[in-house]
């Protein structure tokens, strides 16, 4: 579009008190816009004030300079065929600073704010509109993996949406763990008596919807394609396929198996035939595959494995579902031993709420001389469980203490618990007919994959590890959501839950699935840039084929084509700017956010170089936590150094190195980048960002040494959006290394 420029400057929220408005004004048209004030501009009289510029001038291209562009969005909407740029005076300048004592502008101040009226003016100038990627045809369906609770939940809810969806389950019938439950916890008040399970009738009314169809005894073989057009195929009993083919055994490995002197390779193995060689379309994916118990086999002095009467929880719900329960039963939550203050892994509220649960069916069931002893070192039972567990406390026959279980050993007919560090202070001996462990619930995608993506990152989700095992991408801001775009958790893969926190999980899955859907078909992204319009666009004549964007995308939007090139998808790109960060040529960007872009407003920044104390700190801000944390201090009328200048970046993942060597050599006397926690402490909304580019970093650092410029001048700090208060210090910090290290000697040049 040929675009008619209009710049706005607010003087209100104390900006026109601190700042020289005149001087603001000058920046802006020696920038190449002129650029006009107003008292109030998120008035209705500001809006008017634009409003009319649009309509009488033709004006497309807007540069507001006034508060966060993290506020008043609304009122400085002025429709999609509009380029709307915020500069940021408010939050970042004024309400940082002061006028000096005698009334005058601070001059310190005053550079900030043209600096930040250039970078705005500039950014607008290299913004373009962008045009929404859309696919040729979209499927609405969705595929739903897990018949159990949540899987049936999910396609329940959808369908009721008026959805179409289809449920893979591998075993022969629907229902999942829930099937051998004999009672569920309490869901209304006052939470003190177990409920029926409700899963036969959900069951039925699953397969009375005549959206929802059901696929048993089958699993996914491949999931290909991306959002509004995932190519799945399925999986189920039969003769050996590509995925699963028995091994080749000769004439004589044959014989020897026969007579029973070589194992058999081909032994225990499921064989499967593919059902839909052209596989089936989808649009989004609910990923439902539930949880297995945790293996306990480990702790010896426990004796499971060894002891009969020695069982896990689960093992223990089916034995209460189909008959009598034993008059005695220890329940143990930990493993006690060496590690006496630990739980037993992926140990949670449920297996608390599990103990409580079936330590109410054996006294119950015998109700003369039924004993339950619940020997826990961490009991949770929160929000409305909290009355069950006062219940069971009061419950003749059940008996409670933070204890460590020593040892359990065969004593008779029945078994002998020693307990060691209870309350009571005093080590105790119990004689029961049956020991229960509190086997954790593992996630399904801990140690398998259970997805089958034909991604060329691999078929599984990537570092499982980092969530223990859970298909997690940011569990805080986003909690359904996973490393592959379009595909979202609930139930026990997601995380340990009860029934009725299932039920909503689930339900909550169902509905980001219809919304990735829905974004798809408009062509804008998800979460957390929920609705942006731009995508990577690749200058391919220049690629180099070094794979670095499509090993470093943390979504695996990248697959590569026949020649090696790079190959994106892009409805499964969360537009987070990883690739374009990780490009050496420098061949990819957004209609918005672009190589050229950040570089021009870094260049744009004026770096005196005849004064000393007006050094210049180029600050690259993640979007996520480190821009809103930087506002609330602003808020909050903290002071921030004013040596510093912030740049807003998507992620940090974006940020490309040319920027920080552009900024040295024109200049800057150092390079910041300030974004989410990594690691154990993890935070970043798009995963591996700030790891990525604290990598980056060191590698930049190297290049500074051998140009004589010390590797210090470019930093990484980690903060949360929660650190507003530190935000200051952390600032001053590495400005003070700085200006220890004095003016960059590039300076001038």
């Amino acid at each position: 579009m040929k675009k008619v420029y209009g710049a706005y400057l607010c003087t209100g929220c104390g900006i026109g008190d601190v700042l020289d408005v005149d001087g603001l004004k000058d920046a802006a048209s020696d920038a190449g816009i002129e650029m006009v004030e107003h008292g109030c501009l998120c008035g209705a009289d500001g809006r008017a004030f634009i409003e009319k510029d649009i309509a009488e001038k033709g004006v497309n291209t807007i540069v507001v300079c006034a508060c966060s562009p993290r506020v008043m969005q609304q009122e400085f909407n002025f429709g999609e065929q509009t380029i709307t740029v915020r500069g940021n005076l408010r939050e970042h300048v004024a309400w940082t600073g002061s006028l000096k004592e005698d009334g005058s502008v601070d001059d310190f101040l005053q550079e900030m704010a043209t600096d930040y009226v250039r970078m705005a003016v500039t950014r607008a100038q290299k913004t373009e509109l962008p045009v929404p990627y859309q696919l040729e045809t979209i499927c609405k369906k969705i595929l739903v993996m897990g018949g159990g609770l949540a899987g049936l939940t999910a396609a329940k809810e959808a369908a009721l949406a008026g959805y179409e969806v289809t449920i893979v389950e591998k075993e022969p019938q629907l229902g999942g763990k829930a099937l051998g439950w004999r009672k569920m916890f309490p869901t209304a008040f006052p939470y003190d008596a177990l409920e029926n399970p409700t899963i036969h009738d959900l069951i039925a009314e699953v397969q009375g919807n005549s959206k929802i169809t059901v696929k048993t005894s089958c699993e996914v073989a491949r999931i290909g394609g991306a959002p509004g057009q995932f190519n799945v195929t399925f999986k189920g009993a039969g003769t050996a396929s590509e995925w699963d083919a028995p091994a080749k055994v000769t004439a004589d490995q044959q014989d020897l198996i026969n007579k029973g002197e070589l194992d058999d390779p081909n032994k225990g193995l499921q064989k499967y035939t593919t059902l839909n060689p052209e596989g089936e379309i989808f649009g989004a994916v609910v990923l439902a595959t539930g949880w297995k118990p945790a293996d306990v086999s480990q702790y010896d002095h426990l004796g499971y494995g060894k002891l009969t009467n020695v069982v896990t929880n689960a093992e223990f719900e089916k034995l209460a579902k189909n008959g009598k329960v034993p008059a005695r039963v220890a329940f143990v939550q930990s493993p006690g031993g060496k590690d006496n203050d630990q739980d037993f892994p992926y140990c949670n509220s449920v297996t608390s709420m599990v103990a409580l649960k079936q330590a109410n069916y054996v006294v119950e069931d015998n109700p003369v001389d039924g004993k339950a002893y619940i020997l826990y070192q961490h009991m949770r039972t929160p929000g409305n469980t909290e009355l069950f567990y006062k219940g069971m406390q009061a419950k003749d026959g059940v008996f409670m203490t933070k204890a460590a279980v020593t040892k359990v050993d065969a004593a008779g007919s029945g078994l002998v618990v020693d307990v060691e560090d209870n309350l009571l202070g005093e080590n105790l001996q119990l004689e029961v007919d049956m020991v229960v462990l509190a086997a954790g619930m593992v996630p399904t995608t801990a140690g398998e994959n259970v997805i089958n993506l034909a991604y060329r990152q691999g078929p599984a989700f990537l570092d499982l590890d980092l969530f223990d095992g859970y298909a997690d991408s940011h569990f805080i801001c986003f909690p359904y959501e996973t490393r592959r775009t379009g595909i979202y958790t609930c139930g026990g893969v997601r995380k340990a839950e009860t029934m009725e926190e299932t039920i909503d999980d689930a339900t909550g899955a169902a509905l980001k699935a219809i919304q990735c859907i829905e974004s798809a078909n408009r062509g804008v992204a998800v979460h957390p840039r929920s609705g942006d319009q731009t995508y990577p666009d690749f200058f391919f004549s220049r690629c180099t084929q070094c794979k670095r964007c499509t090993e470093e995308c943390p979504f695996g939007a990248l697959d590569d084509d026949e020649k090696g090139t790079p190959l994106p998808n892009p409805t499964r790109c969360r537009r987070c700017g990883t690739c374009m960060g990780a490009c050496p040529e420098r061949i990819i960007n957004f209609a918005d956010y672009s190589i050229d872009m950040i570089g021009s407003m870094v260049k744009s920044i004026e770096v005196p170089d005849d004064d000393e104390e007006k050094l210049r700190i180029a600050v690259f801000v993640c979007e996520n936590d480190a821009y809103p944390a930087i506002d609330m201090s602003g808020m909050h009328r903290n002071k921030i150094n004013r040596l510093v200048r912030f740049i807003p970046v998507r992620c940090l993942g974006s940020v490309n190195m040319v920027w920080i060597k552009d900024a040295m050599s024109s200049g800057m006397d150092g390079a910041l980048l300030l974004g989410c926690k990594y690691g154990d402490d993890y935070q970043c909304h798009f995963v591996k960002g700030s790891e990525i580019a604290s990598r980056r970093m060191e590698n930049i650092g190297e290049t500074l040494g051998s140009l004589g410029l010390e590797p210090e001048r470019c930093g990484v700090r980690e903060i949360a959006i929660s650190d507003y208060d530190k935000i200051p210090a952390i600032i001053d910090e590495f400005v003070e290394e700085i200006v220890a290290m004095g003016p960059n000697p590039f300076k001038g040049f």
